[in-house]
């Protein structure tokens, strides 16, 4: 559906950078061509490399991807309409359609521009762009322009994610003689851990250096007060009745992550996956990843599989250990990694019923839903112009395939679920709270718990 400028039915204008000043102003005139501008110099730095793979071939590919990127960049910087893909990618009949949607209630072409229509569907779009660019020139169509970034973050980060796997082998190793309690504070502390993994997002920092060098776990305490909203007893409550029910049901308790950011977020994600297994709160966890380069540090397959092998392959006896851990959790089939078109498509979450009715059917035979970081909360609650009081559940309008919970740290001018005079008194004492990446959520909803949200 498309936004309109007014509230319809209850549900607030998408944010959008038609309003000057604004946080999605300020992204789509000067972050999203900052980070195509690297996009550009990462392609041309590696002009050799294709020259060395592909001869000629490659050089040309290398020129013509480079004008299509410069093409897309002028038309975002002087707000020209957004044009069709044409490729011939699976997906991009449905980018298409989406578009003539945005389109039709305005009957022209011109009405749907880069700083005109919404923040969400513009950014996606410049994403699904690239990789049309690249993908229009073989044979350099299967090139990640972001690996370069992820990798570095993820070596970068080596120190902090010694120290986190040499944690998760000290609680595995005693995890039989726990009393629930115990189990509870060890599920608190790596939810937190998981949750302050994704600061690491390449995309807010336009693709600068943003590796942890440190570990989180030893400043939990000091950054417990940045939670804005902490729903972890429900979501503990959550995985506690369904190993309850799967008990007495004979069946299996399924946790799925939908994950952000490689690098340091990925392991503690890894992490996190890992102590739910170990400690029997879940039998099965599916990852659900990119299918396309996307958000500069997003994981994709091949990022999942790579950190997997990097961390089998460290010189440091816990994570190395570890590491195969993980291997043999894919080789079992208790984990696993799925992508799906519809996640690097533009789509509020709430259109996935409609618009993807085998995902959203994959996902309601989870237990338990994590979404990770900022992009999955803008789409869970649609981008929207919301009250901060609003309730999580109304916001995600309609959207509820298994009880759910975000873990994101606040980088886009979004939230909702506040207690009223909340907001207004963060605005007081740090009038950016909702984008520098200092405060998070840990944020549940489930339309079987009687709770209000």
């Amino acid at each position: 559906m498309m936004a309109a400028d007014q509230t319809v039915h209850g549900v607030p204008p998408s944010l959008s950078a038609k309003v000057v000043g604004s946080f999605a102003y300020l992204t789509v005139r000067d972050r999203l061509p900052t980070i195509l501008t690297k996009v550009i110099d990462t392609i041309h730095r590696n002009k050799n490399k294709f020259f060395e793979e592909y001869g000629e071939e490659g050089i040309q590919a290398e020129k013509q991807t480079i004008g299509l990127l410069s093409k897309m960049r002028n038309e975002l910087q002087t707000d020209k309409p957004v044009i069709p893909l044409t490729d011939s990618l699976q997906d991009a009949e449905c980018w298409n359609q989406y578009l003539q949607k945005h389109q039709e209630p305005h009957g022209d072409q011109e009405s749907v521009s880069w700083f005109k229509s919404p923040w969400l569907y513009v950014e996606c779009y410049m994403y699904r762009r690239i990789h049309e660019a690249l993908w229009l020139n073989p044979p350099i169509s299967d090139y990640d322009v972001f690996n370069e970034g992820k990798t570095q973050s993820f070596f970068e980060s080596q120190q902090a994610v010694m120290t986190i796997c040499t944690h998760l082998e000290g609680v595995n190793s005693n995890i039989e003689n726990l009393s629930k309690n115990q189990l509870f504070e060890h599920f608190d502390k790596l939810l937190q851990v998981s949750l302050w993994g994704n600061k690491c997002d390449l995309s807010i920092s336009a693709g600068q250096d943003n590796s942890q060098k440190t570990s989180p776990i030893d400043s939990l305490d000091s950054l417990q007060p940045l939670i804005l909203v902490n729903d972890s007893n429900r979501v503990w409550s959550t995985l506690i009745s369904a190993q309850t029910h799967a008990r007495s049901e004979k069946t299996t308790v399924r946790v799925d992550i939908v994950l952000d950011n490689a690098g340091f977020e990925l392991v503690t994600d890894l992490v996190l996956a890992d102590f739910l297994v170990s400690s029997g709160l879940a039998h099965e966890v599916h990852f659900h990843g990119k299918s396309i380069p996307w958000f500069v540090s997003d994981v994709t397959a091949h990022d999942f599989q790579w950190t997997i092998q990097q961390t089998m392959a460290a010189n440091h006896k816990c994570m190395s250990k570890i590491g195969y851990q993980w291997k043999s959790h894919l080789k079992d089939g208790v984990w696993s990694y799925h992508d799906h078109p519809f996640w690097t498509q533009p789509h509020e979450f709430c259109d996935m019923a409609a618009d993807a009715p085998d995902l959203y059917a994959n996902l309601q035979g989870a237990d338990l839903v994590l979404f990770k970081g900022d992009l999955n909360y803008r789409k869970l609650v649609g981008d929207r112009d919301w009250d901060h009081t609003v309730g999580f559940g109304t916001a995600l309008q309609g959207f509820g395939p298994a009880p759910l919970c975000s873990l994101r740290t606040l980088k886009a001018n979004v939230q909702v679920g506040l207690q009223p005079g909340q907001a207004e008194k963060l605005t007081s004492l740090e009038p950016d709270w909702m984008t520098c990446g200092k405060y998070a959520v840990i944020q549940f909803y489930s339309s079987k718990a009687e709770q209000k949200d």
